[in-house]
């Protein structure tokens, strides 16, 4: 106030909310997302229906899947959808549990928010826990493991799967997701690189039995060859990869040609014929059996091609022509007039068209030492083939994640607890203030075992309490929750692994999150865009409508 008037700073239409109001507002709407995950953890968990305007539906259970569809308008809420797309993009998997954990630490930070705590203590003992977190992870929980042996890696799929739809054919989509995944690693400088998204790709045929699915040593492409005189089995075959057009050069711009007399019509036609003469001719000097280009192949040219007993293919993607590339050996060629024999791919064992359902597909399989390969996956339905995919790429990712970094640690909880109780022990010896926001991350881990109890429709309390007297116990780290029957096991003797990145992760994502939400003292909505404003209004201004009372 100056002078008895109030000063009106912000534009009337702007709404502003500040101070202890927005904490506990970011985090009721963290705790709310998390709530809507929270049923989907374990192997005993929900399916999510979802359903867009146009009347799609998405049934699944897998936490980025179900927030990504969700229409959120809460800040706070979007920020936690984007820790899910996050988490999937770094390790693959963990979306959910990095979601339930966040909104837990948020949800453990109301009660000092009310006392008058201020965040920046809050956000000092929540770092301080995360770094201790993480190294005790790394240092005390963790045991290596070796990436050849076979039956080892198979119990760690086997224990992302466990919660999932394809649980059902557990060994069989193990046994793919290890195949792709040991498939698709190369070795360079010393590093390791295992692109699944680029190499691994997943082709669903609706029809005949899940039991059908498997990993092609090759690609399959959803192609048939251009002419029906064309061979549509051959074996060892040498496969050329082009990048440009077989049909006649058109003009980069619009082109005009004037000509005077109606012979020059014929010469044009005569020079665009030569053309594609010439670059088919250069292309059969190499001899190849199968010619796959990314662009077009006219008539002409099928003609030149069929006479030399060459198969083609055309339009392919690109992304499937460096998969066939890095499957046969090949290189994928620019120009005509510079094709070398070392361009030409060998790798291949057999190049064969089948007819499945209505359509042909082109299989290029037998390579002999490929870096790409197709999963092919049969089913009853799309929703199926949809909801085993989003399975077997978490699945792939898990594989991916112990090759790069060899270490695991126990699930079914069993880590979060060990954590708890040693951050327990430590905050014993924290003095001041900080050891209660240190104390609570310990509280907060135990969402997830007790999640797990929840979802299997046992007694949390009286388990969670037997649970916590045994990890109180030294070297009882490996102590978890049986998800299916809620019973207290020992995780060596039940098999449930965890890659140990994706568990470092999760702590990361989840903490820093909160971290994240709980510094934030005021939202200002209705703020405008400075490019709106910088746009040169066309005509007269009008102003905005201020709507009373709460947005419907």
């Amino acid at each position: 106030m100056a002078g008895g008037m109030p000063i009106i700073v912000l534009n009337q239409n702007t709404k502003r909310e500040s101070g202890r109001k927005v904490q506990l507002g970011n985090i009721d709407a963290g705790k709310t997302v998390a709530d809507v995950i929270r049923t989907c953890l374990g192997p005993r968990s929900m399916l999510k229906m979802l359903m867009d305007p146009m009347g799609g539906i998405v049934m699944t259970n897998d936490g980025n899947a179900i927030l990504r569809e969700l229409n959120v308008k809460h800040p706070a809420a979007k920020s936690m959808i984007e820790v899910a797309r996050t988490q999937d993009e770094e390790t693959g998997d963990g979306t959910k549990s990095v979601i339930i954990l966040a909104g837990e630490v948020l949800s453990v930070a109301e009660q000092f928010i009310q006392q008058q705590m201020h965040p920046t203590i809050i956000i000092a003992a929540y770092r301080q826990a995360l770094e201790d977190v993480i190294s005790d992870l790394k240092n005390k929980i963790a045991t290596p493991v070796d990436v050849n042996n076979k039956e080892e890696m198979m119990k760690i799929v086997k224990s992302c799967l466990g919660t999932k739809f394809i649980s059902k054919w557990m060994d069989l989509a193990c046994g793919i997701a290890l195949d792709a995944t040991s498939t698709v690693a190369i070795e360079e400088n010393n590093k390791k690189e295992i692109d699944i998204k680029r190499y691994a790709k997943v082709e669903k045929i609706p029809g005949g039995l899940l039991e059908d699915s498997k990993v092609l040593k090759g690609v399959m492409i959803n192609k048939d060859v251009t002419h029906p005189k064309m061979r549509r089995r051959i074996e060892n075959p040498r496969i050329l990869l082009l990048d440009c057009n077989m049909e006649y050069k058109k003009g980069e711009s619009v082109t005009n040609i004037e000509i005077s007399q109606e012979t020059d019509f014929s010469k044009i036609l005569k020079l665009e014929e030569e053309y594609i003469e010439k670059i088919c001719k250069e292309v059969i000097a190499l001899k190849p059996d199968l010619v796959i280009t990314e662009k077009g192949v006219s008539d002409l040219a099928q003609h030149y091609l069929v006479k030399a007993n060459i198969s083609v293919l055309r339009r392919v993607r690109k992304s499937d022509n460096n998969r066939i590339a890095r499957a046969c050996g090949a290189t994928i060629c620019n120009r005509t007039d510079e094709l070398k024999e070392e361009d030409i791919g060998t790798g291949c064992g057999l190049f064969e068209i089948q007819k499945i359902g209505d359509e042909y597909f082109s299989f290029i399989t037998d390579c002999k030492n490929p870096k790409a390969c197709t999963i092919l996956l049969r089913g009853a339905s799309k929703d199926v083939l949809s909801e085993v995919e989003r399975n077997l790429q978490d699945a792939m990712n898990v594989a991916r994640n112990v090759m790069v970094d060899p270490y695991l640690v126990p699930g079914g909880g069993a880590s979060e607890l060990a954590l708890a109780q040693a951050l327990n022990d430590r905050a014993k010896s924290i003095t001041g203030i900080h050891q209660w926001p240190y104390r609570a991350i310990s509280r907060a881990l135990e969402i997830i075992p007790r999640t797990l109890i929840q979802n299997c429709g046992a007694n949390p309390i009286r388990t969670l309490t037997a649970i916590r007297a045994k990890h109180a116990q030294p070297n009882n780290t490996t102590w978890g929750i049986d998800g299916t029957t809620g019973q207290i096991v020992d995780m060596k003797a039940f098999g449930v692994w965890e890659p140990l990145s994706v568990k470092q992760q999760v702590y990361k994502t989840a903490i820093e999150t909160a971290i994240l939400l709980l510094r934030i003292d005021d939202i200002v909505s209705g703020v405008k865009k400075q490019d709106a404003l910088n746009a040169p209004s066309s005509g007269p201004a009008q102003a905005p409508q201020a709507s009373e009372g709460p947005e419907p």
